[in-house]
């Protein structure tokens, strides 16, 4: 039963997706995001959802009342299973495509473990070497792993 359910929640994730774009184009609200780089030995873990192509940092929605940084942590949680340690902030970044008025806070952290997790939004975890991500690497992921990379870079804010 419980399989069934899952299973259920995985094939409408497209439909819910696809939704939440027409109610961003409606009430335009303002939203609030966590990413989170998740680094060790040099590869960065990425997902790929089961609602649109290429991989991503782990994240989403911060909730009501919900602290930025507890919203990462659940999210790792749930997404990918990770236990994570210390959590430093990279930076905040706008997103207005597709309708939104979202702000993006993103985490970096090199201190996580990971166990089994099961979530009908994720179609996939990998790791990825930082210098030799593939293609299907999203945008906004490339960017912020760029930025990762250079030495000068320090915590600002700009566009996802």
């Amino acid at each position: 039963m419980q399989r069934a359910i899952w299973d259920l929640k995985r094939r409408l994730m497209p439909l819910l997706h696809a939704l939440s774009k027409v109610y961003w184009r409606v009430f335009q609200p303002t939203t609030v995001g966590v990413k989170l780089l998740l680094i060790q030995g040099g590869q960065a873990l990425l997902v790929r959802h089961t609602y649109g192509a290429g991989w991503h940092l782990v994240g989403g929605g911060v909730k009501r009342c919900e602290a930025a940084e507890a919203a990462g942590r659940r999210e790792a949680r749930e997404e990918v299973g990770a236990t994570l340690g210390l959590l430093r902030l990279f930076g905040v970044y706008d997103h207005f495509s597709e309708h939104k008025n979202d702000h993006v806070i993103v985490f970096v952290c090199d201190d996580f473990r990971l166990a089994e997790a099961h979530s009908p939004e994720i179609a996939e975890t990998r790791c990825f070497d930082l210098r030799d991500l593939p293609a299907e690497v999203s945008g906004a992921t490339r960017r912020r792993i760029e930025e990762y990379l250079n030495p000068q870079w320090t915590p600002a804010a700009g566009v996802w």
